[in-house]
């Protein structure tokens, strides 16, 4: 799930936005009973990898936080007007196959902004998986429980996967479903969800389709 700012602005602005932005999505995602897997805030974007238990449960979290946020924000920064850019992009995953990968882009999105001033360094669920603090609201997959038998095993295999960049091939897979709204994972996987949905789950195929042959063609 990703949400922006709308035309390139800033949500946060400093630690004091992040924090408050945190406890609006920590707080909502308890209320709602969404599991955060994985976030990331940087200056213009909010991007998390979260299970929810009802299928209604993420739309009614990023509802709550982006109309809080945008109310504290505005009214902390003497501004006014709106601050996203529209509804938020979401994806579903396999988990079994995409969820790492996922979770590993998210943490990863603050990387190439790190240093250049207090504004650009990230808030994200990296230091908690890694080991490095403490982080009591996000929920381990079982994908990530599988990665080693003791804490240790699995940051330490966890914190290699992000040491590295995705293939490219997966940020692109990555991106587009975020962008169109589709489900990312096996051709099982899309086409048991395609079964169950009411609206499509994958991109058409390109161009038209082609004209039924006569039966008694051969």
């Amino acid at each position: 799930m990703s949400q922006r700012a709308q035309h390139g602005q800033t949500m946060v602005q400093d630690d004091t936005d992040r924090q408050s932005l945190m406890h609006l999505l920590r707080e909502a995602a308890a209320q709602h009973h969404v599991a955060l897997h994985a976030y990331s805030v940087l200056e213009s974007r909010l991007d998390l990898v979260a299970t929810p238990e009802h299928a209604s449960g993420l739309s009614l979290v990023m509802q709550s936080v982006a109309r809080r946020h945008a109310s504290a924000f505005n009214r902390r920064h003497g501004r006014v007007g709106g601050l996203w850019e529209g509804r938020f992009r979401a994806a579903v995953i396999e988990p079994t196959t995409w969820l790492l990968p996922c979770m590993v882009y998210v943490e990863r999105l603050g990387h190439p902004v790190q240093a250049a001033t207090a504004v650009s360094l990230p808030c994200s669920s990296e230091a908690a998986h890694r080991g490095h603090a403490a982080d009591p609201f996000l929920v381990h997959p079982a994908a990530y429980w599988a990665l080693g038998n003791t804490p240790f095993e699995r940051e330490m295999a966890y914190g290699g996967m992000l040491e590295h960049a995705l293939p490219d091939r997966q940020v692109q897979a990555i991106e587009a479903a975020l962008r169109g709204g589709w489900a990312l994972g096996s051709e099982r996987f899309v086409a048991q969800l395609a079964s169950a949905s009411s609206r499509p789950v994958a991109p058409r195929p390109r161009g038209r389709p082609p004209k039924p042959r006569p039966a008694h063609q051969i």
